[in-house]
């Protein structure tokens, strides 16, 4: 490795040219919206990192070109952020998994950089970076949710769940009400063990009904717990009762702590018709129902479902679920650019 100091080097060929038109660029990204602003942040970087990839390809640089350019860049904006090597990499590594210009401009561009951190330190899958870049646009998610939802693998358990709803439904509600139901779901924030009995399970749900909420999804609006129907004198409780602003209709959740049974689905359908006659408006769709066990034999359940009419759908819950190793790569993490871009030691 050359001791030789950055400034001394000789310059590849064309990189005096190539910076001149890189700084010119920056200062012109700099006047119509200071790059705090995300879209004009990501969109340089991504340019930036274009360059470098269109250059050590064309032009035989090696890797020591991006020590190189983070010094200069450095040297040419001080009070700026962000041209470190290590973030020099992530656009590098950027640009190489979005080389379509029209989708970042469209679409990523929406998303702020600690997003696209993500998605790239995340997840491997180009298909899997476009449904999460997708559903943190569509839902505004946080940089955190968006982490929290890749480890949580929701691409997979997303429309998973075992329902009758394209029998039971008009598209494009049944559709939508596919995707509103996962399977399995994840309780394991409530912190009990599998032993837990379904009370437990209930009670805690509506303590932790903040993370509960993150888990259903977008759309779900809690209505409450145990929720009191009199039916020609009886009394009958539903586990919990939720409104979905998205599908406008009234979800009753009933949890079972054991494994599926087909009987199972008398009682749910019998509290949806009860919603449907004293709760739901008349504006309002029919009422869906999801029983949510501890397991299911997936033919059962949809041999069950086969001749019902009310749409329900049937999905697991794990209080527990140990979770596969992050994917690594030879990447600095998202920690780490933080720290930088926040000023702290690059």
């Amino acid at each position: 490795m050359s001791n030789t100091p950055l400034k001394l080097m000789p310059d590849p060929e064309g990189y005096a040219v190539w910076l001149t038109e890189l700084k010119g660029r920056i200062h012109s990204a700099q006047r119509p919206a200071t790059l705090a602003v995300s879209r004009e942040l990501v969109l340089l970087y991504w340019q930036i990192g274009r360059d470098i990839l269109t250059r050590q390809a064309q032009q035989g640089w090696g890797a020591k070109v991006i020590e190189r350019l983070a010094h200069d860049l450095r040297t040419a904006f001080p009070d700026m952020k962000g041209f470190s090597p290590r973030n020099l990499k992530y656009m590098r590594a950027f640009a190489e998994a979005w080389p379509e210009a029209e989708f970042v401009q469209a679409v990523l561009a929406q998303l702020p950089w600690y997003h696209q951190l993500a998605l790239l330190d995340k997840l491997s899958s180009p298909d899997a970076r476009r449904w999460y870049a997708a559903k943190a646009i569509e839902h505004n998610w946080s940089r955190n949710i968006l982490v929290m939802q890749i480890e949580t693998r929701s691409i997979e358990r997303s429309g998973s769940a075992v329902t009758n709803f394209e029998a039971s439904l008009p598209k494009p509600q049944s559709d939508l009400a596919r995707e509103s139901i996962k399977d399995p779901y994840r309780f394991d924030f409530l912190g009990l063990t599998d032993e837990a009995q379904e009370r437990e399970v209930e009670h805690a749900l509506v303590k932790h009904v903040t993370e509960f909420l993150l888990e259903l999804g977008a759309g779900f609006a809690f209505v409450g717990r145990q929720v009191l129907l009199d039916v020609g004198g009886d009394e009958f409780f539903i586990d919990l009762l939720f409104y979905h602003l998205k599908l406008r209709c009234y979800v009753v959740i009933e949890l079972n702590g054991g494994k599926f049974k087909p009987e199972h689905l008398g009682q749910l359908g019998f509290y949806m018709t009860a919603v449907d006659k004293q709760v739901k408006h008349e504006l309002d769709n029919p009422t869906i129902g999801l029983l949510l066990c501890k397991s299911k034999n997936k033919v059962v359940a949809e041999y069950a479902l086969g001749d019902k009419s009310q749409p329900m759908g049937i999905a697991e819950y794990k209080l527990v679920e140990s979770l596969p190793d992050p994917l690594r790569t030879n990447l600095p993490s998202i920690e780490q650019i933080e720290r930088e871009l926040q000023g702290g030691e690059a």
